[in-house]
C-alpha cells in the first residue's frame, strides 16, 4: 500500500476501535459477510469497511449507539459533511453505494428496524472517458523491451510477456498475476481467468501474445522457477508469484521506454477494449471478454470510440 493508503487504514483501524461495541461488531460480521458470503475482494472489503467506519463514527458524533441509530438523517448528514470536506463526486458515490449496502445488510440480520438506505440518494459519478493508446503506440509499448537483454534475459522475457497478455487479453491487473499454467490452453489459445466475485470466463489472446509465451515458458520461466513457485505462471525475480505491484511498475518502464505518456496496466485494458469495438467487435463479446457483470460498464467504450471520431473530425474536417 501507499504511504496515503496505509495512514488511512491506521486512521480505520482507530476510528473502529474507539466505536461502541455493538458497532464495532456489527463491522466486523459486516466484513465476513462481504469476504465469506459475498466473495469480495480483499480491497474490496477494506474500502467498504473504510467507508462505513466513517459513517458509524459520524453517527456515534450524533448520539448514535449502534446500528439500529443510522437513520437516514444521519446518512444524509454523512453525505452532506464529506461533500463540505471537498469529497468528490465519484468518492461520494461509492461512499453511498456502501452506506446502502450496510444498511440493508444490518436490517436483514435485524441489527436496524428499517433499511434506511433505501431512501438515499447519492450523486452518480460522472464517468470520465479513459485515457487509451492508438492502436500503433499499444504495439510500440508490448514490444518495447522494458530492461537490458544482458540484465537478465528471463526477466526481459517474463515482462514481454505481461505486456503482451495485458494488451491480448484486456484482464486485471491481479487477474494475469492470479494465472496459474493450467490456466493456459495454448492449443485454443485461450487464458482461463478468474476475475471480480470468483466469476471464471475464458479469454482469447493472439499469436504475438503466443509466441511471448512460448519463449518465456521455454527460457524464462525455468530460469526463475524457486521453491515458492508453485504453479504460478508469472513469476518475480526471486522466483514467486509475480505481484501486482511489480506488473504496475513493468507497463510503466516500457511506457518511459517508448516515449509514451505514462500508462498502467489498467490502460492497456482500456486501450484493448476500445481497439475491440472500433474494430467492429460485438458489444456482448466485449464485455465477456472484459469480465463486466453489466453492459453499461462496456458501454463506455462505444463513447471513447466516438470521441476520437470527433477528434479527428474536428481536426481534419475545414468545416468542423
Amino acid at each position: 500500500m501507499t504511504v496515503k493508503a496505509v495512514t488511512a487504514h491506521h486512521r480505520t483501524e482507530e476510528s473502529h476501535a474507539n466505536l461502541p461495541e455493538a458497532m464495532r461488531e456489527a463491522v466486523d460480521a459486516f466484513a465476513r459477510h462481504l469476504s465469506v458470503e459475498r466473495n469480495r475482494s480483499t480491497h474490496t472489503v477494506r474500502a467498504y469497511v473504510s467507508d462505513v467506519v466513517s459513517l458509524l463514527d459520524h453517527a456515534v458524533r450524533m448520539g448514535g449507539r449502534s446500528p439500529a441509530d443510522v437513520d437516514l438523517a444521519v446518512l444524509r448528514s454523512w453525505l452532506a459533511r464529506l461533500r463540505t470536506a471537498g469529497a468528490a463526486r465519484t468518492t461520494l458515490a461509492r461512499r453511498g453505494a456502501a452506506a446502502r449496502t450496510f444498511c440493508a445488510w444490518a436490517y436483514r440480520e435485524k441489527l436496524a428496524p428499517a433499511d434506511a438506505g433505501q431512501r438515499l440518494a447519492s450523486p452518480k459519478g460522472r464517468r470520465e472517458l479513459p485515457g487509451v493508446l492508438r492502436s500503433d503506440e499499444a504495439t510500440t509499448l508490448v514490444t518495447t523491451p522494458t530492461r537490458e537483454p544482458d540484465e537478465n534475459p528471463a526477466l526481459v522475457l517474463r515482462d514481454r510477456l505481461v505486456l503482451e497478455l495485458l494488451y491480448a487479453t484486456g484482464i486485471r491487473v491481479a487477474e494475469l498475476c492470479g494465472l496459474d499454467l493450467d490456466d493456459v490452453d495454448r492449443a485454443r489459445r485461450v487464458v482461463r481467468v478468474f476475475g471480480k466475485g470468483a466469476k471464471e470466463r475464458a479469454v482469447p489472446y493472439g499469436a504475438p501474445a503466443e509466441q511471448a509465451l512460448d519463449a518465456y515458458l521455454r527460457r524464462g520461466r525455468p530460469a526463475l522457477v524457486g521453491p515458492k513457485s508453485g504453479s504460478a505462471l508469472l513469476l518475480g525475480a526471486r522466483g514467486g508469484r509475480l505481484v501486482a505491484t511489480a506488473a504496475r511498475r513493468i507497463v510503466s518502464a516500457a511506457a518511459t521506454a517508448a516515449g509514451l505518456p505514462h500508462m498502467s496496466p489498467h490502460g492497456l485494458r482500456h486501450s484493448a477494449a476500445t481497439h475491440l469495438v472500433e474494430g467492429g467487435a460485438d458489444l456482448r463479446a466485449v464485455q465477456e471478454i472484459l469480465g463486466h457483470a453489466s453492459l453499461s460498464s462496456t458501454q463506455i467504450y462505444t463513447h471513447v470510440s466516438v470521441e476520437r471520431l470527433r477528434a479527428a473530425y474536428r481536426q481534419a474536417h475545414p468545416r468542423a
